[in-house]
């Protein structure tokens, strides 16, 4: 991975959807970007389209898999990190939802972000810049039925954002939550449905301009490259179709 100008970014999730959309930006932006993900050959089929990208294996569910992963990039002045790995993984009522669905989305988004926040922060600080992403949804901000664990999930993860705003504040490190909207992705809702292709396409069935994965890789290099006093709190970002959770304009 060649040097560049920019510095090292981490990128979790990287290896489809808006974690493999924002690996490919930033390296074409100048970053030397470190893209992290449990599939290695999806990983290794991304770095062939850059010298700019270098894949190394990740399990934000596994403390060991990151404590690896951070030896490993800990010689890299690392800059940004882009906690992008999560997913939802029912779309059931509260009262039938399975408490292991429950578990498992909280240990996705939340808890591995915690974990890569916490073994990548003290490099930031030892390096003296950097900018820690949240990628969570408009979900964390306004709840909706048959959602419940990604709804909870995604509200921890604006949750996490906001503490560590405040508790950052004084060092040079600037934190950012980008909460998307509707995002037509090849897996998202298909992950969400159980592989069932059909429910999954109902969820866009009538947008003609749902937002894709590239669309969010283009907010996050902005936020990213921004000068480093200027720091994006929160960014919500939806398709034209969509004005709420619940308001979607559809052409049937």
């Amino acid at each position: 991975m060649s040097e560049t100008t920019k510095g090292y970014a981490i990128v979790t999730g990287a290896s489809s959807g808006i974690g493999a959309a924002t690996a490919r930006l930033l390296a074409e932006n100048g970053f030397s970007v470190i893209a992290a993900a449990r599939r290695m050959e999806k990983l290794e089929e991304l770095a062939l389209e850059s010298s700019n990208i270098m894949p190394l294996e990740l399990d934000v569910t596994d403390q060991a898999s990151v404590d690896s992963f951070t030896s490993k990039v800990s010689q890299y002045p690392i800059s940004v990190l882009v906690n992008n790995a999560g997913g939802a993984f029912d779309a059931l009522s509260v009262q039938n939802s399975n408490p292991h669905s429950w578990q498992k989305t909280f240990e996705v988004n939340v808890v591995g972000a915690v974990r890569m926040v916490k073994a990548i922060t003290p490099l930031m600080i030892e390096n003296k810049a950097g900018h820690i992403v949240i990628v969570s949804s408009t979900a964390g901000h306004v709840a909706y039925e048959n959602g419940g664990s990604y709804v909870a999930a995604k509200f921890a993860e604006t949750s996490l954002a906001r503490t560590l705003r405040l508790e950052l504040n004084g060092l040079p490190i600037r934190v950012t939550e980008i909460a998307p909207g509707m995002v037509k992705t090849d897996e998202f809702a298909r992950t969400r449905f159980e592989g069932d292709v059909s429910k999954a396409a109902k969820v866009y069935e009538g947008v003609s301009e749902p937002l894709v994965a590239e669309d969010i890789a283009e907010t996050i290099r902005w936020c990213v490259m921004l000068p480093s006093h200027i720091n994006i709190d929160s960014l919500v970002v939806r398709p034209t179709a969509q004005a709420a959770n619940h308001k979607v304009h559809r052409v049937l």
